[in-house]
């Protein structure tokens, strides 16, 4: 047979980080590729508990077909979780998503024309390139520095007519793959781009309750509720494995982004929904996040202080970030992090080049780290692993 393939399909690209997996399997490989939650951090008792519990008291509604929307305690602790976010939402404005990458599709398949320009950060999250990409849009990057995007380079950037970007899609929280977080000033501007310019958000929140210290500022969300999507998952603070996220729409664009997780999958699965919302009745999300927080706080400490350590005199430079699960590394002018990998990985260590990560002129001398499945004697061995590599590709 000769299948032909849409022209969408034409445009999809395997996971360069799903990829790189593979090949951190081999045994004796410390790997800091993965954006992967530490196992150590699953609530394993808890679920099993209310596993049993739903079975026992809603067995018959829990194996059934259910509302496309989500199940509605679901739906009402995420409202009422969000007014940590300076967000005042509805339940009805919440829907519950096969993982948040489901609302990144449900995004791309509502708002995206082909040839229509969409905004993103220099670098941005992978997952969302590849959800917007068989969409067709001109994907423009912009302008971003510690602080998360350039406000004044979003506004030059904008458009107008119909030119004008259909959105900008922004992770201001611990950001993916740079580990950044926008203050509050850069956060105020944005919106206020937004605002004037009539710019819709696609704020995406996977890692924001994993802070170390301080919660970081109100969502963009907040600032600009009726020109927002906000996206979130319960991945990063419960288990991935699960596959549950949500998203939150103004109620103009809801019934669109409904229909088409309706023609996706239905609903997400009834079972995992109310397993969830029976871990989350009474409080246990306070009480087990700190915990997460601990843990990813030492492990990050201890990959900063290897980095320290190790990378002295190499020429490198990275950030330090203040929660969340990767740092992100600038190898010294000329060097191919591609390359780079593939020594590494013989002395028995992986991470994730940076060149994956560009919507536009990628930078092939930038690196992320994970610091969140490996030990701190991991961390160790492998950042001396990877300074004899940078040495000898020098």
């Amino acid at each position: 047979m000769n299948w032909t393939l849409a022209q969408r399909a034409q445009k999809m690209n395997p996971s360069v980080i799903r990829e790189i997996l593979k090949v951190t399997e081999q045994p004796g490989i410390i790997s800091f590729a993965g954006g992967l939650p530490s196992p150590l951090t699953f609530p394993i008792e808890a679920m099993r508990e209310a596993s049993e519990r739903v079975l026992k008291d809603d067995g018959k509604a829990a194996l059934q077909y259910a509302a496309s929307e989500g199940y509605a305690p679901l739906r009402e602790w995420v409202a009422q979780d969000l007014l940590k976010q300076g967000m005042n939402v509805s339940p009805d404005q919440v829907l519950i998503t096969t993982g948040s990458q489901q609302g990144l599709d449900l995004v791309a398949k509502i708002l995206i024309d082909a040839g229509s320009r969409i905004l993103v950060e220099t670098p941005t999250y992978l997952g969302a390139l590849q959800a917007f990409t068989p969409m067709e849009p001109v994907a423009v990057s912009v302008g971003s520095d510690e602080h998360g995007v350039n406000a004044e380079d979003l506004r030059a950037k904008v458009g107008s007519g119909a030119d004008k970007a259909r959105f900008v899609y922004l992770l201001p929280n611990f950001q993916n793959p740079t580990g950044r977080t926008m203050p509050e000033e850069r956060r105020a501007a944005v919106a206020q781009v937004a605002i004037d310019t009539g710019l819709p958000i696609i704020e995406d929140n996977p890692y924001g309750d994993l802070w170390f210290d301080q919660a970081p500022a109100p969502s963009l969300s907040s600032r600009h509720p009726e020109g927002s999507v906000y996206l979130g998952s319960f991945s990063k603070i419960l288990a991935p494995g699960l596959r549950l996220g949500y998203l939150v729409a103004p109620k103009a664009l809801y019934p669109k982004l409904l229909q088409a997780k309706q023609a996706a999958d239905l609903h997400t699965p009834s079972f995992n929904q109310r397993v969830v919302a029976e871990v989350l009745k009474d409080g246990f999300i306070d009480r087990h996040v700190p915990t997460i927080r601990a843990l990813y706080k030492q492990q990050c400490e201890a990959m900063l202080a290897a980095l320290d350590r190790e990378m002295a005199g190499l020429g490198l430079s990275w950030n330090r970030p203040v929660g969340g699960m990767f740092l992100w590394v600038q190898l010294p002018k000329g060097m191919n992090a591609v390359a780079l990998l593939d020594k590494a990985v013989k002395k028995g260590v992986a991470f994730v080049p940076g060149l994956a990560f560009y919507a536009q002129d990628p930078s092939e001398s930038t690196l992320r780290l994970s610091f969140v499945t490996a030990t701190v004697d991991q961390i160790n061995t492998g950042m001396a692993a990877l300074a004899q590599a940078i040495r000898e590709s020098l």
